[in-house]
Formats: C-alpha cells, structure tokens, sequence
C-alpha cells in the first residue's frame, strides 16, 4: 500500500475526480477527510469508503472561508494527530464571456478556484513544516494552460499553477512537496450545467483529443496517487498534463480552427 499510515485532506471529493481519489488513496491505506460544500455528497463518499473497507471523516466545508477550513484543518488534527497529504480539488465556474460577467460572480469562481487553494494550503503547512514531511496535490487545468474559456475559472487555475511552483520552493527545504495536475475534459459534475444546454458537448469535443475519448475521474485519480506516494518522493515544482495528448496537438482541431478562421474572413 502505497498510502498507509497517512492522513489525507482532499477537497470537493463529494464527486467527481475528489471521490475517485479518495475511495483510490483509501484502497492504498490513507485514511481520508471528505470535505465538501454539500455534506450529503460528503457522507455518501465516506459511506462507500467504509463500506469498502477503508477509513474517513466527513467535513461540510466552503474553501473559500478562511473560517470553515481552519475549523478543517483542526477537525483533521483533533481526529487523526496528522495532515500528511492535501489535494486542492474544490472548483467552480461560471459563464464564458468577460463582458457577461459581474463583479460577485468573478469573485465567486477565484475565491473557490484561487483563492481555496491559498487557504487550505496556508492552513496546512505549519503541521506539515512542524511534521518535515508533507505533499500537497493542487487540480489545475489545461484551462490554465492556454486559452480555452471559462474566464475566471481558467484565470484561477492559471494562477493555481504559479502558486504550485511558490510553495514548492518555499518549502522544499522542509521536505514539503507541491505540484499540479492540469486535467483536460474529465466527465464530471461541473459539466452539467453546460450538458443541460447541449447533450452532445462530449461528442464534439472528443474528436479533439489524440486518444479519442474523454477523461474519466480515475484518470486523475491515478496521477495524484502517483505525485502524492513516496514514488514521486523527488519530485516538486511540477505540472503534470493527464488530458488525452490535447496540449500536445490536435490535427483535426487545427483543421477546423483554420476553417473556421477562413469562413469569417470569407
């Protein structure tokens, strides 16, 4: 077991790639803090953890409230004396368009996005720093990587890549551990404000992708196992793209995006 004996936080893991990478650390031995904003999808992710074994507490929380996650973080001590491993899964977006958007909601999406990112880590380090030991796992996106909408929130996860890179040369010299995941398109609950509007996004977008398909949670899962084990023990600083090869190139996506220029300037 690539995990056992330590204590995770993972945020947002009511759903989504958080829940595939809780009941995946679980199975490795982690016992896990779920917290979430809705503590229903918090107990459920507890609930399958236990009933498959493993260990795990349930946190109602918002990441963005300084409040919430120091009472966290004391919770997490208070029950299992340690935070070993954080991942910063917790996110939110909005609408695509700069001029669409207000003042609260640019505030809404950077402080889940951005600025969850900077509290949970904040609260944290000092056991980390205290225990010489620590690895924290931050989701960021291909969104962060070029310009593919989703304004603030890609904003965010931008900013979530720069942050990764401070902390991890701020606090190696305390064998604190810091890097990014930039997931590309994974089938998740965040896509259904947008599937609701148009079943057939997954479709369109799959052609995009090297690999043909879209990413699923566990595909996340297996690479923040991975950063956050022992196995990636010299290993900081760094962005890892889990997106299908779409950073790399799409031909087809070049195909139609030159067709496309070529229809407005016709």
């Amino acid at each position: 077991m690539r995990l056992k004996g330590k204590v995770a936080i993972i945020t947002g893991s009511g759903s989504g790639i958080g829940r595939a990478t809780a009941e995946l650390f679980a199975q490795e031995g982690a016992r896990l803090v779920i917290a979430d904003l809705i503590g229903e999808r918090a107990e459920e992710t507890v609930q399958r953890i236990i009933a498959a074994g493993g260990e795990a507490i349930a946190i109602e929380m918002d990441v963005s409230k300084i409040e919430t996650v120091e009472a966290m973080v004391a919770q997490t001590l208070e029950t299992y004396g340690q935070v070993d491993i954080l991942m910063n899964n917790a996110a939110r977006s909005s609408t695509d368009d700069i001029m669409d958007f207000d003042e609260a909601t640019w505030d809404l999406d950077l402080g889940v996005v951005l600025k969850g990112v900077f509290l949970c880590t904040q609260a944290v380090l000092p056991t980390m720093v205290k225990q010489k030991s620590g690895a924290i796992v931050n989701i960021a996106s291909v969104n962060g990587l070029t310009a593919l909408g989703d304004l603030a929130y890609s904003a965010g996860k931008a900013g979530v890549i720069n942050l990764t890179k401070n902390v991890a040369v701020n606090y190696g010299q305390h064998n604190i551990r810091c890097n990014a995941i930039c997931p590309g398109s994974i089938r998740t609950p965040i896509w259904e404000p947008q599937l609701e509007i148009d079943p057939h996004i997954f479709e369109r977008l799959v052609k995009w992708y090297p690999l043909g398909r879209i990413g699923e949670p566990e595909d996340i899962a297996k690479a923040a196992l991975f950063l956050a084990s022992d196995d990636a023990s010299w290993i900081t600083g760094e962005t890892l793209t889990v997106d299908g090869g779409l950073m790399a190139g799409s031909y087809r996506m070049s195909q139609e995006l030159e067709a496309k220029s070529q229809e407005q300037a016709g």
